[in-house]
């Protein structure tokens, strides 16, 4: 009697945090004993600064995919696991969308995205495959990455990722990780949905962060697109803008002026100390 009242207050527990909104963690069944959230959260924020090392996967496509091949640019990581109902797929919808205006905003190379099974038994490369095509990802920096179950684990425990098994499914955090070009944890992204500003600004600040190299104009205007580039949540989009170019040009012509004056004040000084006297 006592455990199902307690299976029955689980699974009220569940579906009141799922309405309210306060939906960091997926349950796929209810009654099944899950996770902390309080420690789930812990423990992903201090993933934050830690390096993710080199792990190995089989990509969608059955070819080999290394995280040291993807060093360079940013990654953004999710997990998922092919038979959940309900949160993952509706995650990867939401990231699927918010990857596109990403993609719009900064370039189509300008980062990868991997998305890995953690239900190893299961989520093979063909499964994988089927997941993505079943949700019309076409992306080709977007891998949809097969491990077993040591590597998954090893990856997990990198980036702050907590899951486990439950009747039916995993109780598991829904995180999105943004790791920078170095393959460190940048941040973290929660919940099965999220606005475009959650991933594409730190992804923004990411690039701005870049050492120029190559051709320096090429990579200040790029720089200026990027700082110009604003969220517009009425058309869900990013959209430059032309208003911040002028204050950046006003305030670059008073910064020249100011410097003008001061060298102009300072050279006719010097000629009058330089002055020969009667």
């Amino acid at each position: 009697m006592v455990a199902a009242i307690t299976a029955r207050g689980r699974g009220l527990a569940a579906l009141l945090m799922l309405v309210l909104g306060g939906n960091l963690l997926a349950f796929p069944a209810a009654g099944a004993d899950g996770l902390d959230e309080a420690e789930a959260l812990r423990t992903s924020q201090a993933a934050i600064g830690r390096l993710v090392t080199n792990h190995r996967f089989t990509a969608q496509n059955g070819q080999p995919l290394e995280l040291a091949g993807l060093r360079g640019r940013p990654v953004v990581l999710s997990y998922i696991y092919t038979s959940c109902p309900f949160i993952c797929p509706t995650l990867t919808a939401s990231l699927a969308q918010v990857v596109r205006i990403a993609r719009e905003t900064l370039g189509s190379d300008a980062f990868s995205v991997v998305t890995v099974g953690f239900d190893t038994r299961v989520d093979t490369p063909e499964r994988m495959r089927r997941y993505a095509v079943e949700r019309g990802i076409e992306d080709p920096r977007w891998y949809f990455a097969s491990g077993d179950a040591a590597t998954v684990a090893a990856l997990a425990a990198e980036t702050g990722f907590l899951y486990v098994p439950s009747a039916g499914g995993f109780d598991h955090l829904t995180q999105v990780t943004i790791l920078d070009g170095a393959g460190r944890v940048y941040q973290q992204v929660y919940g099965p949905e999220f606005q475009p500003p959650m991933l594409v600004d730190p992804l923004k600040r990411l690039a701005l962060g870049m050492p120029m190299a190559g051709q320096p104009l090429a990579d200040l205007l790029s720089r200026v697109r990027l700082i110009c580039t604003s969220y517009d949540p009425k058309s869900g989009r990013y959209r430059f803008d032309y208003s911040l170019i002028l204050e950046i040009a006003i305030g670059l012509t008073s910064a020249l002026a100011v410097l003008g004056f001061v060298l102009h004040s300072w050279w006719q000084g010097r000629r009058t100390s330089l002055r020969p006297r009667p």
